[in-house]
């Protein structure tokens, strides 16, 4: 029986995965240091260096590409599509290659699959990017024509835990309303209804501030700040994505460490540990609204969903929606395993990508 492999990378790792039908039969997670990624001007610099480490890994734990029967990564930013499975095409790997809508890790993810998909003469695929757009027209609206709002999330992880949900549920996916909030580097926070993630917090600019992200800010203050003449457009964007947040306030991206520092005393880990808990708690609610407070459940899923401190905090605040549904960790490279299964043997439709010319 041959195998699938799954490909994740991130922007100091790159995960790979073997499974076999729905279990995994060998992960590793590569690290990559700031001096091996320091030659490379951008992320898609990086592709040779990194299908090389991919391959050394694969090679040691016994796998060539006559393992394989398929491969499947994740998706990065592209033009926003629907939901699914996606052959990778040109069109996508010159959108991926241009940065087109924006430099992400998650970039290389077709790219390397792409590679080696090609050097073994098997199928690759990515499914469920982080641009997959699902919001209702009415979500769309923000308060100003030129800004409007769209889907970005973490779809993977997502969709993956509430059709768990459901199915513990004994229920289908397309038939439950549930609120999902990912918690862990970033947060989004989506509303499910119908099988579509009808509206969501986007993690870079919306709802609540994250590890290094600053999520929703006073735009009028903002705007001052930007034109303060105090800092450049770079340093700004920093300050949102990369320098915001928990970053920002505590000096560490490890949620861990401000649960420590709390446990402690540390009364400005208090603070932002309780902020988040207080900001994230406010946007269930608000996607509660969206489902008009018909809710089959609330997903708390991420790394920071292991924290029972955080989850007692969100429970307390938002616990009388409905039910709790708890899911911590991500189940990334499980989704994709169920995707790319389900696209070999013909039972989920693969999908073409174009560019919009």
């Amino acid at each position: 029986m041959k195998s699938l492999l799954i490909i994740n990378p991130g922007s100091t790792s790159t995960k790979i995965a073997v499974f076999r039908g729905a279990e995994a039969i060998f992960t590793e997670t590569i690290s990559h240091s700031a001096e091996e990624l320091s030659p490379y001007i951008n992320i898609i610099a990086q592709k040779d260096f990194r299908q090389s480490v991919v391959s050394a890994a694969l090679s040691a734990a016994g796998f060539d590409g006559s393992s394989f029967q398929g491969l499947i990564g994740i998706g990065g930013l592209l033009r926003s599509v629907e939901s699914g499975v996606y052959e990778i095409s040109d069109d996508m790997l010159a959108d991926l290659t241009a940065a087109r809508y924006g430099e992400h890790a998650a970039n290389l993810g077709a790219v390397l699959v792409r590679g080696l998909a090609d050097a073994w003469n098997v199928p690759g695929y990515i499914a469920d990017p982080i641009t997959v757009d699902e919001m209702q027209d009415v979500a769309r609206i923000s308060g100003h024509p030129l800004l409007p709002r769209y889907g970005r999330t973490h779809t993977l992880n997502h969709k993956r835990v509430a059709m768990s949900a459901a199915a513990e549920l004994g229920k289908s996916y397309e038939d439950c309303r549930f609120v999902v909030a990912h918690l862990g580097g970033g947060v989004s926070i989506g509303a499910h209804c119908g099988g579509r993630i009808i509206d969501s917090t986007t993690s870079r600019g919306e709802g609540a501030f994250s590890m290094d992200r600053s999520g929703q800010l006073n735009s009028w203050e903002l705007a001052k700040l930007c034109f303060s003449g105090k800092y450049e457009k770079q340093e700004v964007l920093k300050m949102l994505n990369g320098n915001g947040g928990v970053s920002a306030y505590l000096n560490t991206r490890d949620f861990r460490d401000v649960e420590r520092m709390m446990k402690e005393g540390n009364p400005a880990a208090y603070q932002v540990f309780h902020g988040l808990a207080y900001q994230v708690s406010k946007e269930i609610a608000s996607m509660a609204a969206v489902l008009c407070g018909r809710l089959d459940g609330i997903i708390l899923t991420g790394g920071i969903a292991f924290s029972q401190a955080f989850v007692d905090l969100v429970t307390e605040r938002a616990g009388f929606l409905g039910r709790i549904i708890l899911k911590p960790g991500e189940e990334e490279m499980e989704s994709l395993a169920y995707y790319l299964d389900a696209a070999l043997r013909g039972a989920l439709p693969v999908k073409t990508y174009e560019a919009q010319r």
